[in-house]
């Protein structure tokens, strides 16, 4: 299942660099010919994080 903009999903601290998984709404999805599916989120604090789907989970 691939994600749309407004989803809600969390990231990998493996990403992040945080101590734990982070919440937040998808504002990107992207095919990259390079890395894959590439998702960006917005957390609850305005910050965004962005990679392969691979560190992103669906809530």
């Amino acid at each position: 299942m691939e994600p749309k903009v407004g989803d809600k999903m969390k990231v990998s601290p493996k990403l992040t660099d945080q101590p734990d998984w982070i919440d937040g709404e998808v504002i990107d999805v992207e095919h990259n010919p390079f890395l894959g599916l590439v998702i960006s989120i917005k957390d609850k604090l305005g910050r965004i994080f962005f990679g392969q789907s691979k560190f992103f989970v669906a809530l």
